[in-house]
């Protein structure tokens, strides 16, 4: 600050433009403080040199004060402080050129007395940044606009995510359920085609039903009373071929013997081993060899019916006891199982 203190009583000698101590032009003698005015400064070109103290300060009355603009921060702002207004002097060339401090943002309330300036003191010293946008969403300063902006970011980035995370759940529920539908449609597709498989085997099982009933009652059994004591293929001495090639049914000599479909009688008469023997010629080629028998009641060239009595049951030829001796060959002679034939056609025996 500038001092008061009264003027020395000695008297200096000084070089214009150039005052203090130590000074090149310095008269001997000593200094006190010097109270310039303003009819003993003339006006000054070029430096300015200010003499210091031997403690460091400033001797000139005049301070210069320097308002200083902070600079705005990524997430606030600076702002002037409140200070008494100080007087500020400078030379003419550099105070002619200055421009006015009240033009300067944020500065006008350095130099008014106004009551306001602790108002103006919490404006923003800048606006460097602030778009359009910002300025209708309410920012007033760079600052609070990038902070926005940080907030607008981050809300948008979490909007996506949940967005994200919503439309895998609603893509995962929508596997689950087509999973779930495909599941079922399979379960009933299985359902349905075991429903009609089952259908399907009852229907050709009552087929085949109908088909042995009605055979049934177009063939019919070769003897009654009887007991099976000789299967198809059975093995033994007993037998010339070393195997049993008929069924025989045992029953009691004399006992009916029937024609179990219609045909031709081929051959009725002795037959060595055999004994006495009818071979029945059925319409579709199969021979029946029906052996020894007691008698004979048809002859070759004879039609028959089913169930038409052909013949009795004996112990003629090569035999151990009366009964039925039963075969059944092929249209090309091959002989073939007495049982599955009949089975075949709706008879069992």
């Amino acid at each position: 600050m500038a001092s008061n203190q009264p003027a020395p009583t000695a008297t200096a000698t000084y070089a214009p433009h150039s005052f203090g101590s130590g000074g090149e032009n310095e008269a001997p003698g000593t200094w006190g403080e010097w109270n310039p005015t303003e009819e003993s400064v003339r006006p000054v070109r070029g430096k300015h040199r200010v003499a210091k103290q031997r403690n460091g300060l400033a001797r000139s009355s005049t301070v210069l004060g320097v308002g200083v603009i902070a600079a705005v921060g990524a997430g606030g702002i600076a702002t002037a402080q409140d200070k008494p207004a100080v007087s500020i002097s400078l030379p003419d060339a550099i105070a002619d050129n200055l421009p006015d401090a009240k033009s300067l943002p944020g500065m006008s309330y350095l130099s008014s007395d106004d009551s306001d300036s602790d108002v103006l003191a919490g404006e923003p010293l800048t606006t460097a940044g602030l778009t359009a946008s910002d300025a209708e969403q309410g920012a007033t300063d760079a600052g609070e606009a990038l902070r926005a902006r940080i907030l607008q970011q981050a809300e948008r980035q979490q909007t996506e995510a949940d967005a994200t995370q919503r439309a895998a759940v609603q893509d995962a529920a929508a596997e689950k359920a087509a999973a779930q539908a495909k599941a079922r449609q399979t379960d009933a597709q299985e359902k349905i085609e075991a429903a009609e498989k089952k259908a399907k085997a009852e229907a050709e099982a009552k087929a085949e039903k109908e088909r042995l009933a009605k055979l049934a009652a177009s063939y019919s059994l070769p003897t009654s009373s009887y007991t099976l004591t000789s299967s198809f293929g059975q093995s033994g001495s007993l037998w010339s071929s070393g195997y049993h090639t008929g069924l025989d049914f045992a029953a009691p000599t004399g006992t009916p013997i029937k024609a179990v479909h219609s045909g031709t009688v081929k051959s009725a008469g002795w037959s060595g081993s055999y004994g006495y023997r009818t071979v029945l010629e059925l319409d579709d080629g199969t021979e029946i060899w029906y052996a020894h028998q007691s008698s004979l009641s048809v002859s070759a060239g004879q039609k028959v019916s089913t169930g038409e009595v052909i013949g009795r049951v004996g112990a003629t030829g090569n035999v151990t006891g009366p009964h039925l001796h039963l075969e059944v060959h092929t249209s090309g002679g091959t002989g073939i199982d007495p049982m599955a034939w009949l089975n075949g056609k709706g008879i069992n025996p």
